[in-house]
């Protein structure tokens, strides 16, 4: 009997290590979409969002690499692991819809070492990742002071995020470390075109914005995480793709996109430029003869609670795209395309990332929310996050 026993499970062994490098490499694009289930459910905001997307992906990858080394734990099993754990901590009140998707990965798997093995390494993964997260700064206590003068009234909505700035980042030296200039003078021609064209284009009751850029700023009202992962599962889904690389891009591709925002918040608090919205209604008072106030001036969409200067959006989309050009490398771009719920899923696509980028600043100024010269100064952070991050993407030394 204790040979058969032995027999049977080195026959286990075989089997788990002649299926480890099968391990479907679209397992990381399904994983993804269920935590961006999981995080919409939760109703977070966007910044908090894209770090817990990072935590996730980073334990993801973790999971993956460990579980195709030891050769003789099922991946599957690794990453559903890696997942419970990471929003076990995260989003402990989605415990339930989290538990769901996990059994439902689970099921399908045998009972045996491999499971078991995976299991193991991939909660020992994402308590690695959320040791090294656990002081990156995400829950200092806010203290931002609201700009009045003692007795007047201002808008009493909390400020957005006003604690990033002083958060870790994972690749980048500093908070401050792509910080960019000042936005224009409000003497100056920049100022006055940027004005205007927001004015014109991002109004409420705009009668010069086309129906295309009506749906395109709603379309890009939206700016969870799941919007950007989109773009990258487009990549990730291409024949030919392996678990690892898949891994790898997803989590690289998270890591910046957070330390993107990190960026982006350091100067929005830096600046503390005002909004269209703000700006438009009190147009008399800039300086600058060719800016006419608009007493009535509405966005078309609601403006988000954290000063103009740069635009996150447009960061966030150079950062991703700066990542799949580093990917994809001399290979053939596949098309890109992504959802959003805020167009009532409609899918926009591309066929170049220069497209993607510049259709995500147009958007953010037809939708009345930032002035051009935030989007075109985020378009180039995002290409400096994604540079320095690009630079991950390259496979270990075996």
């Amino acid at each position: 009997m204790k040979n058969t026993h032995s027999l049977h499970a080195l026959a286990l062994a075989a089997a788990a290590l002649a299926a480890a490098p099968e391990a479907r490499a679209d397992l990381i694009t399904d994983w993804n979409l269920k935590s961006a289930d999981i995080i919409t459910d939760a109703k977070i905001g966007t910044p908090p969002a894209v770090r817990v997307m990072a935590i996730v992906q980073t334990a993801a990858q973790c999971a993956v690499n460990a579980a195709l080394s030891d050769k003789t734990a099922a991946v599957e099993a690794a990453l559903a692991a890696a997942h419970r754990a990471s929003f076990a901590r995260l989003l402990p009140a989605q415990q339930a819809l989290t538990e769901g998707m996990v059994q439902a990965a689970l099921a399908p798997l045998p009972e045996g070492p491999a499971k078991a093995a995976g299991l193991r390494l991939g909660e020992q993964c994402a308590a690695e990742v959320l040791a090294r997260r656990a002081d990156d700064g995400a829950t200092t206590p806010e203290t931002y002071r609201p700009h009045t003068s003692a007795g007047i009234y201002v808008p009493t909505a909390a400020a957005a995020a006003p604690q990033w700035p002083q958060r870790k980042p994972w690749l980048m030296a500093s908070a401050s470390a792509v910080r960019p200039p000042a936005p224009p003078a409000l003497a100056s021609e920049a100022w006055a075109r940027d004005y205007n064209e927001v004015k014109l284009l991002g109004g409420r009751h705009s009668t010069q914005r086309s129906a295309e850029q009506t749906e395109v700023g709603r379309f890009w009202e939206y700016s969870l995480p799941a919007v950007y992962y989109g773009v990258l599962r487009s990549v990730a889904l291409a024949p030919g793709r392996d678990l690892a690389r898949n891994a790898r891009l997803f989590a690289v591709a998270a890591q910046a996109m957070d330390d993107a925002l990190i960026a982006v918040f350091d100067a929005k608090y830096q600046y503390h430029f005002w909004r269209p919205v703000t700006a438009v209604r009190n147009g008399d008072i800039d300086g600058n003869d060719a800016t006419v106030r608009d007493a009535g001036w509405l966005p078309l969409v609601e403006t988000p609670m954290h000063p103009e200067y740069p635009s996150a959006h447009s960061t966030l989309a150079a950062t991703v795209a700066q990542l799949v050009k580093a990917d994809i490398g001399n290979q053939p771009l596949p098309p890109l395309a992504t959802s959003s719920p805020t167009a009532k899923g409609a899918t926009r696509r591309w066929t170049r990332v220069e497209d993607f980028v510049q259709e995500v600043g147009d958007a953010r100024v037809w939708a009345g929310i930032h002035f051009r010269s935030a989007c075109d100064t985020g378009a180039a952070m995002g290409r400096r996050v994604g540079e320095l991050a690009a630079r991950q993407l390259q496979p270990a030394p075996q």
